[in-house]
């Protein structure tokens, strides 16, 4: 089966969906995505959006901000670039329907978060990410130039690797021609065509044990764009969130942790050990309040010195209503495994949270591929550089997908774009599915090598142990890829083992620790020279 289409867009995030909303001003969209279209970690963003809307902030408040938490990587052009045209997408969310918290009648509530200098957190209670999903779903649904694909899984990009005459291509000018999708219910695979394909899967949080993520999180679009040849960078830097509720995703492999929210330290929250001792006197000044890798690292170190599975997040001083009225979801929950927040400590683990790294794009989205563009966690977009500041995600994704908008306009205008013929998915000599075991356990063996060896902290040992077992775990998924007829689980797993490769090639080619990675051989920031990016690309596809 063929679909031609002009804009294919994978992912229905904040980042499709934003794209999406823009580009069916104008153009033919399809929309894929591997569950249902609400299912994504936008939909699990409790905290907010940052954005500089209140006029005693300002613009070079929030930028600096930015870098500091960034520990200089950021590139600071893009940082002031998205900082700018930030507020006007928070009000175009407003026009569309998006019901944020309000202050009183007529005012935005602006809440501070770790890292920021002034309240400036635009939410909807502590479901934010939610109401967004809602509202874009909603616009999108009321579009009869969008078509959504729902049960849709992307296998891989069509390039000139899918043709005979073109297969070795140089990977520095390649094109992208949309791409192959397992219809899951269906159990056959598409083709579709399109002139522009955006990319924006999210990130591959469930490459580890502990994640806040959502179990779709498997670094499918990051895995796709590395196959195709395009460069990707700063895959070391994966963000662990500092407080998600323990043991709260250790029901099944791919159950995620429940996140609680930066903005509860923001409201006053603090961490204490088990013996109720507020430990980040001993860490940072901005105690509760420093940026994530410093948080996360710091209960880390407290889970190592005590033994102990978990810390505490202690909001008992605060009044019961205040909770209940500030945290209605997270209270909630937490009342479901047995606490009251309003009187009790929360038991808190720090979780796979976000990936500061990605395919790398320009300011308009454009990947190093011909008509490929990535929006949202799975870009690399200059950002976010060592160390994301929180809330800044969303506000990216935003900005980003717009931009993407206004590139993939530029390219239809231009009508130069031909598709050409690409065969079908060949299914000739493949055997259907058996031992699914294999699967499953290939994938827990992978977030547990990850987990113990590519976590918070690394060391070259770890890592170099980890490289060999992530070999290993390739070849044999590969085998397993090449006779079998395509499947969820199988597509997921081959994605996360390419995933786990491409952050520890990247944790190894960082020689220091900064922001989010840090390593035991290379404890100290290495201030001298020029500081790079990490940068990686394939530069062969098997056809």
């Amino acid at each position: 089966m063929e679909i031609v289409t002009e804009v294919l867009v994978i992912g229905s995030g904040i980042g499709g969906l934003y794209t999406a909303a823009q580009i069916s001003k104008y153009a033919e969209v399809t929309l894929v995505t591997k569950k249902e279209k609400s299912e994504s970690s936008t939909n699990y963003a409790q905290g907010g959006i940052a954005s500089v809307l209140d006029s005693r902030d300002s613009f070079d408040n929030h930028i600096n901000d930015t870098l500091i938490a960034g520990a200089g990587l950021c590139h600071k052009d893009i940082v002031e670039m998205i900082v700018k045209e930030g507020p006007a997408h928070i009000k175009e969310l407003i026009n569309l329907g998006a019901r944020f918290t309000l202050s009183d009648s007529s005012n935005l509530d602006l809440v501070r978060e770790g890292g920021h200098s002034f309240p400036r957190i635009v939410h909807a209670k502590d479901l934010t990410g939610k109401e967004v999903e809602r509202t874009l779903i909603e616009y999108i649904s009321a579009q009869k130039n969008v078509a959504v694909l729902e049960n849709h899984l992307a296998i891989d990009l069509l390039t000139e690797h899918n043709l005979t005459n073109l297969k070795d291509s140089p990977s520095e000018n390649l094109h992208c021609w949309g791409a192959y999708v397992l219809d899951i219910n269906g159990e056959r695979v598409i083709k579709i065509k399109a002139k522009a394909t955006v990319i924006a899967t999210g990130g591959m949080g469930q490459v580890y044990l502990h994640t806040t993520n959502p179990g779709i999180a498997t670094g499918d679009g990051v895995a796709m764009a590395y196959r195709a040849g395009a460069r990707l960078s700063n895959l070391e830097f994966i963000q662990f969130h500092p407080t998600s509720l323990y043991n709260s995703g250790a029901h099944s492999i791919r159950e995620q942790a429940f996140l609680i929210s930066e903005a509860v330290r923001g409201f006053g929250g603090i961490l204490r050990n088990q013996t109720g001792e507020r430990f980040m006197t001993k860490y940072d000044s901005r105690l509760e309040l420093a940026p994530r890798d410093i948080v996360a690292r710091a209960i880390d170190s407290e889970l190592k010195i005590s033994g102990e599975d978990f810390v505490y997040l202690d909001i008992t001083h605060k009044s019961s209503s205040e909770i209940k009225d500030h945290f209605p979801n997270i209270y909630e929950r937490c009342l479901k495994e047995g606490i009251d927040a309003t009187t009790a400590f929360i038991p808190v683990v720090p979780a796979a949270h976000y990936i500061c790294g990605g395919i790398i794009v320009d300011s308009f989205s454009r990947t190093s591929i011909n008509g490929l563009y990535a929006t949202g966690e799975v870009s690399m977009t200059g950002v976010h550089g060592a160390n994301r500041l929180a809330s800044n995600s969303l506000l990216e994704a935003l900005v980003f997908a717009s931009r993407a908008a206004q590139g993939i306009s530029e390219q239809i205008k231009e009508n130069s774009t031909v598709l050409p013929d690409i065969p079908d998915w060949d299914e000739t000599n493949v055997i259907s599915p058996d031992e699914k075991i294999m699967i499953s356990h290939g994938e827990r063996e992978l977030k547990q090598l990850m987990s113990d060896y590519v976590g918070i902290v690394r060391s070259n040992l770890r890592l170099s142990r980890a490289a060999r077992r992530i070999k290993t775990l390739n070849l044999e998924v590969e085998e397993i890829y090449k006779k079998t007829k395509v499947f969820a689980a199988l597509l997921e797993l081959r994605n996360l083992v390419t995933s786990a490769y491409l952050i520890v090639k990247c944790a190894t080619l960082r020689k220091e620790s900064r922001g989010l990675h840090y390593s035991l051989d290379y404890p100290e920031l290495n201030k001298a020279g020029k500081i790079k990016d990490t940068i990686i690309q394939n530069k062969y596809q098997k056809s």
